[in-house]
This record gives C-alpha cells, sequence and structure tokens, in this order.
C-alpha cells in the first residue's frame, strides 16, 4: 500500500502543477496538494482521519454545486467532453471539474477506510 500511496501522492502533486494554465487554479492546486499531502503523509504513517475526512466534506460540498450542471450534461445525452481541452461549451468545464473532484473523493474515501481498518 507504502508504494500505491506514494504513486498517488506523487500523481496529484503533478495534477496540482498541471492546473496552473486552468482559468481557476488555485482551487485546484489546493484541493490537489490536499489528496497529495494525504497520500504522501500515509505512506510513512503519518495519517489524521479528520484532515482526510475534511478534506473529503470539502470536495463533496464543491461537486454539490456542480450536480445541476452535471445532471444537465446527462439530460443531453453525455455529449463528448474529451474531444478537445478548451471547453467550448460551459457543461464540458462542469463535468469535468465535477468528475475531477469524484476522483479525489474516491481516493480520499480509500485512504480514509484502509487506515480505520487498519487502526482498529
Amino acid at each position: 500500500m507504502k508504494i500505491l500511496q506514494l504513486i498517488l501522492s506523487i500523481m496529484f502533486a503533478i495534477f496540482a502543477v498541471l492546473q496552473w494554465n486552468d482559468p481557476d487554479p488555485f482551487g485546484w492546486i489546493a484541493v490537489y496538494l490536499a489528496v497529495a499531502a494525504v497520500c504522501g503523509f500515509g505512506a510513512f504513517g503519518k495519517y489524521d482521519q479528520r484532515v482526510t475526512a475534511g478534506i473529503f466534506l470539502a470536495c463533496f460540498a464543491w461537486a454539490m454545486t456542480m450536480v445541476p450542471g452535471f445532471i444537465e450534461w446527462i439530460k443531453m445525452g453525455m455529449p463528448n467532453i474529451a474531444g478537445q481541452m478548451k471547453a467550448e461549451t460551459p457543461y464540458i468545464e462542469v463535468v469535468r471539474e465535477f468528475l475531477g473532484l469524484v476522483i479525489c473523493m474516491v481516493i480520499l474515501a480509500g485512504e480514509f477506510f484502509y487506515f480505520r481498518n487498519r487502526l482498529n
């Protein structure tokens, strides 16, 4: 698990760096660095469930603001969101961001339950 956590930590740190060219980089840099930190500290046995839960809840709250756009995209028949890097329609950006937060929440939930079971 330590190797997986280190890989995830490096991967999310790279995601954070790649956000510099995003129209709204600071929130994404903060989220990706927070996930990278949880994974990185977890790899070295430095883990706090409260921190992980807090970051998860922040991601969840942010994702909930995007649910209407995500539902609208589904109603449109789920048009391609991966065709071009530049978001030419509003739903592309919303759906990509929503799914990015879902990925973060999946990783954070995995960390949370892994350590909860390990610590008990």
